[in-house]
């Protein structure tokens, strides 16, 4: 199942684990694309962020995106695109944050 949002991330990132955890907890799906491993991702990472690699970048289904931003302004964006019920029906099914982590990707 594919994740509600697209999160641009590295693996050495404090941020960005800062920001799974708290979307996990949340039962927030999202694809973690680790633009260390993927240089289409880090160009396109770089382009919406004015040449920089900052992460984590959050790719909405609207096709805006948010640069390191917090959980609220995440749960802001995705309750205003709808996404929101089907992010919280995948929490409701999953009994643990591993196992939604695992069903989100």
């Amino acid at each position: 199942m594919s994740g509600t949002v697209t999160m641009y991330s590295t693996t050495w990132c404090g941020y960005c684990r800062r920001l799974k955890g708290q979307m996990d907890r949340e039962g927030i799906a999202y694809t973690e694309v680790n633009i260390e491993q993927d240089p289409e991702s880090a160009a396109f990472v770089e382009k919406a962020n004015g040449g920089n690699q900052t992460v984590p970048t959050v790719l909405f289904p609207d096709g805006s995106t948010l640069t390191n931003p917090s959980l609220a302004q995440v749960k802001q964006k995705i309750g205003a695109s709808g996404s929101r019920s089907a992010a919280l029906r995948l929490r409701r099914r999953c009994a643990s944050a591993a196992a939604c982590r695992t069903r989100a990707r």
